[in-house]
């Protein structure tokens, strides 16, 4: 995946832009210590969302896929299969479906929804993220199966 440049603004150009966790870690995970730390948690999150076996779709927001030196955080967004049993996660993997506990442990927001639970269907929540807080729309990045 060859990311797009980004806009003046250091976000990327509209759209959802798909790929690998290891594609992403490489693109978004170099420079500074705390990029290099906020890139080791969303490396970790990625691993216990998959430990579920319920993951569908793992969307990344946020200041971890701009231009920004220092990314406070990274923004997720989950989207479990609709078999999904919250009841049976346990452990570490637990606290990413508590927001405030996310953030606490983490120091990541996530946002979770089943498929079918995805206010106007899963598409649209996953571009929902693009919207910016001032307005205007910003790229978001999808983490995919590996890619050859």
């Amino acid at each position: 995946m060859v990311f797009p440049a980004f806009d003046e603004d250091g976000d990327l150009s509209p759209g959802v832009y798909c790929a690998s966790v290891a594609q992403v870690l490489d693109h978004y995970g170099k420079g500074s210590l705390q990029r290099r730390a906020v890139a080791d948690r969303l490396n970790r999150i990625y691993q216990l969302a998959a430990s579920t076996g319920q993951l569908a779709r793992f969307v990344v927001f946020g200041s971890f896929v701009t231009a920004k030196e220092e990314p406070e955080d990274v923004d997720i967004v989950l989207l479990m299969e609709d078999a999904f049993d919250l009841g049976t996660v346990i452990g570490e993997a637990a606290l990413l479906f508590q927001h405030m506990e996310a953030d606490t442990h983490f120091g990541t927001s996530v946002f979770w929804s089943t498929r079918s639970g995805a206010i106007g269907g899963e598409q649209a929540m996953i571009e929902y993220w693009q919207t910016r807080r001032e307005g205007g729309l910003r790229g978001i990045v999808e983490i995919v199966g590996e890619r050859s």
